[in-house]
């Protein structure tokens, strides 16, 4: 008998994405920015669970890419800009 795991809540990448169900689309723009401004709290949360991670390998591409480097960039210009 297997157990069929529920899609996560928060929308995280990992496992149980629900952008891994049969027949969902693909992770796109929006998805990629919140998983990018999502990241470093994810990683943390990472280091102790394998249900979750950082990066949707089931991604739309480039609008993903994207997305998830606007959501990173969101960390780093708020780190430079409060070191000055």
């Amino acid at each position: 008998m297997t157990t069929k795991s529920k899609p996560n809540i928060l929308s995280v990448a990992g496992p149980n994405s629900k952008y891994r169900i049969q027949g969902a689309a693909p992770a796109g723009f929006w998805a990629g920015l919140w998983h990018g401004i999502i990241a470093p709290m994810v990683f943390f949360v990472g280091l102790f669970t394998d249900n979750v991670k950082i990066y949707e390998t089931h991604n739309a591409g480039r609008w993903y890419d994207f997305g998830f480097l606007l959501g990173i960039g969101a960390y780093a210009s708020k780190t430079i800009n409060y070191c000055r």
